[in-house]
């Protein structure tokens, strides 16, 4: 291998004998049981043992082990011990949602747009409407140490809730972020080392926000697919993702669980076939607390004080770039999604990608800065 991944390098007979591989519910000492090679815990049952500072050590290693090296999925049955907090967040969910409903644009990721209500950044709109609420319901010693296990201390929550109506149509085959909110081109540009460090970066979880049977389209999972080296490129792919069709599973969901699995697995969210569910989900995005700089630099000062003397020095190709990001912000995450949606793409258009723009159209100074200032203004919570 060069030290990158190609679409060359994705192999069907390596991927399906992978994720032929069965967890052996031996292996696993909290675990009440297992289905479709999920291993599923029962929060109020590890109540005592997550309070036992030595006995929470070894659950975590024992979902770390699960998330990284075998299936890559838990089930949480009760995650959310207060049903009443699930069913008022629920209330205030809606509230939100009938009300965002004519002022957002409905941005999503991989969902038909449209075909889902989806409320961005839950978490500090749920916090900030009541508190009281977002503490009990964030009371989940559960959640928070299978977050560490994977993530180590310090880790940071966000959510999004997501709705899907009755007749609802799937999602398709995808990994998550970082790599899997990015472009097979953009994706491929990373160095085979980064698509193994991805996935350590965040975690994903979904409490159910209502009893998910079958018919209303629980996530659908392909057990061990995480662990395939190319799959950042390969869950793009046609013939991959009919492997996934072939093969996924789903596991029906009981209000208050949490599903919680690695990023990389290969999933989607499924049809919702029911005449009646509104299939409501709180979708976890937790992060790592070390994908952070140094420095907190100020880039959107370097970029507007850059820009006329990149302009004036007329650099091209790989000097230009260079320039670019040595200085700009090249990620366009984190942003606020309801002002900056990602609308056509995956991502809005990231302050390097502006300031390259900008360079290319010749734009003069007063036009670019008001690019600039609607560029960070959309980002803003």
């Amino acid at each position: 291998m060069n030290g990158y991944f190609t679409a060359q390098d994705c192999s069907l007979e390596n991927f399906k004998a992978l994720i032929s591989e069965q967890l052996d519910p031996e292996t696993l000492r909290f675990a009440s049981d297992v289905q479709l090679n999920i291993p599923i815990y029962t929060a109020v049952d590890i109540s005592d043992a997550l309070a036992n500072p030595n006995e929470r050590q070894a659950i975590m290693a024992e979902w770390a082990y699960v998330l990284g090296h075998t299936s890559g999925v838990v089930l949480l049955k009760s995650a959310i011990k207060d049903p009443h907090a699930v069913d008022q967040a629920t209330k205030c969910f809606e509230q939100i949602i009938e009300e965002e409903r004519a002022t957002t644009s409905g941005g999503d990721h991989f969902g038909e747009r449209g075909a889902n209500d989806r409320i961005w950044n839950s978490l500090q709109k749920l916090c900030l409407r009541d508190p009281s609420l977002f503490a009990r319901y964030f009371a989940s010693p559960a959640i928070a140490a299978i977050s560490e296990a994977w993530l180590g201390p310090w880790w940071q929550m966000t959510t999004q809730v997501n709705v899907v109506r009755p007749g609802g149509k799937a999602q398709v085959c995808h990994r998550d972020y970082h790599l899997g909110f990015m472009t097979p081109e953009q994706a491929q540009a990373f160095p085979a080392h980064i698509h193994q460090l991805s996935p350590t970066l965040t975690l994903q979880g979904a409490v159910a926000h209502c009893d998910m049977p079958l018919e209303s389209g629980p996530t659908k999972l392909l057990p061990n697919s995480q662990r395939y080296g190319p799959g950042y490129l390969a869950a793009l792919l046609p013939e991959f993702r009919e492997v996934f069709e072939a093969s996924h599973v789903q596991m029906p969901l009981e209000k208050g669980d949490g599903v919680f699995f690695n990023p990389a697995i290969f999933h989607a969210a499924g049809d919702n076939i029911s005449t009646d569910i509104h299939r409501m989900a709180n979708l976890m995005q937790i992060g790592s607390a070390m994908g952070r700089t140094l420095e907190q630099i100020d880039r959107a000062a370097m970029v507007r004080s850059l820009f006329p003397a990149m302009r004036d020095l007329e650099l091209a190709g790989a000097e230009r770039a260079a320039a670019i990001g040595a200085a700009a912000e090249g990620y366009p995450f984190p942003t606020n999604l309801d002002t900056d949606p990602p609308l056509g793409g995956l991502a809005s258009e990231s302050q390097a990608e502006l300031l390259g723009r900008a360079l290319v159209e010749n734009m003069n100074d007063s036009d670019f800065e008001a690019a600039m200032e609607d560029n960070l203004t959309r980002r803003l919570p």
